[in-house]
């Protein structure tokens, strides 16, 4: 069962609340390769804000985007179950930092965070940290530009960690791809010709069935007298 706070807990008792989004993407630099963190949130200003990190349960500070760069969040369902869950994120193609992220940075298969938070009011500050309510990598990028009267956008579909559960291995059973893994070790060094060996228990020879051959012409010589 899902626990609040008492801080949480008051406030939606009192109907006082803002909820707002907090998007996280962790892409990768196209010239060095090194892991890259941009936030979004649903809301004007850039803040910093406490969220929830899904792998520690730890609180952590971290700097999000405001100003309509998140625009959208389909609706993220709770289910019992492995499955993969797809998510789309619609955010504004236009805003300086949005694009930095899906053009400038390699958003193929990022990671990506979704938090929930609760917002006061008054203080407009978050009345606990934002908790994780979808944790996925980026699978597509569509950046529409849009002709006269329409609307553009950034699109990302997403698909939740899940999917790592469902992957099949690629390694083979097989004494160069056990190198890869472990050098030196020669589990599967006979792995491809092993099921041709025939074993002996005992002494050798001794184990074998005899089949009886019939007798007679057609096997029918004990029947009739002849040999």
């Amino acid at each position: 069962m899902k626990s609040y706070s008492a801080n949480t807990v008051t406030a939606l008792a009192a109907r006082r609340l803002l909820p707002r989004d907090f998007l996280w993407i962790v892409a990768r630099d196209r010239v060095t390769g090194e892991t890259v963190n941009v936030g979004f949130w649903s809301d004007l200003a850039n803040v910093s804000a406490l969220v929830i990190d899904p792998e520690t349960g730890a609180a952590v500070s971290r700097d999000f985007y405001g100003s309509g760069s998140l625009i959208q969040i389909s609706d993220i369902p709770s289910i019992v179950g492995v499955s993969v869950e797809r998510v789309t994120v619609t955010m504004s193609q236009l805003h300086e930092k949005v694009q930095e992220a899906i053009r400038l940075y390699d958003c193929k298969q990022a990671r990506i965070e979704v938090h929930t938070g609760l917002l006061d009011p008054d203080s407009r500050k978050l009345v606990d940290p934002a908790e994780p309510i979808f944790v996925g990598f980026i699978d597509q990028i569509e950046i529409r530009t849009p002709t006269e009267n329409e609307d553009g956008a950034a699109i990302l579909t997403c698909a939740s960690g899940t999917q790592e559960l469902l992957r099949s291995n690629p390694a083979t059973r097989s004494h160069a791809d056990q190198q890869v893994r472990a050098p030196g070790d020669d589990f599967f060094r006979d792995a491809a010709v092993c099921g041709d060996w025939d074993h002996y228990w005992g002494a050798v020879g001794q184990n074998k069935v005899e089949t009886a051959k019939p007798k007679g012409l057609f096997g029918w010589g004990g029947f009739l007298g002849i040999f």
